[in-house]
């Protein structure tokens, strides 16, 4: 199930997405571990949190014995995708590109990173497409 824009994870969702995401598959108790390790939340804010993600169809659940194992929905970078979208949705004419330099700048992007952001560009370029 893809998730709606309205189903968009939360920041603490986002929280307990990451954590599920650097796991893989995972038990609710390794989950919670984390973020009690890192947040200082208590179990039950992580089950409802990991509830609330498999509602919206970020994350999947199966039933083992009396635990649940948790893994993503879909790939790290589609969940990304989507937040970048809603992010540029909501920017105004003028913002993207400072937005954009932002970004990078607080990225730690490796050499074979900047290159295909170069291609991009270079292609962005070529192509004539300033407007977004």
């Amino acid at each position: 199930m893809s998730p709606e824009a309205n189903d968009r994870p939360t920041a603490a969702e986002w929280k307990v997405l990451k954590i599920v995401y650097e796991l893989g598959s995972c038990a609710a108790r390794e989950v919670i571990e984390r973020a009690q390790a890192s947040g200082g939340w208590s179990a039950s804010t992580v089950k409802t949190l990991l509830r609330r993600l498999v509602d919206k169809g970020h994350l999947r659940a199966r039933r083992i014995g009396t635990s649940f194992l948790y893994r993503p929905s879909r790939p790290i970078h589609t969940e990304l995708r989507s937040s970048a979208d809603a992010l540029l949705a909501r920017a105004t004419e003028g913002a993207i590109g400072p937005l954009l330099q932002y970004l990078v700048q607080r990225s730690r992007l490796s050499d074979e990173e900047l290159d295909q952001l170069q291609e991009s560009i270079d292609r962005q370029r070529q192509e004539g497409r300033g407007d977004g």
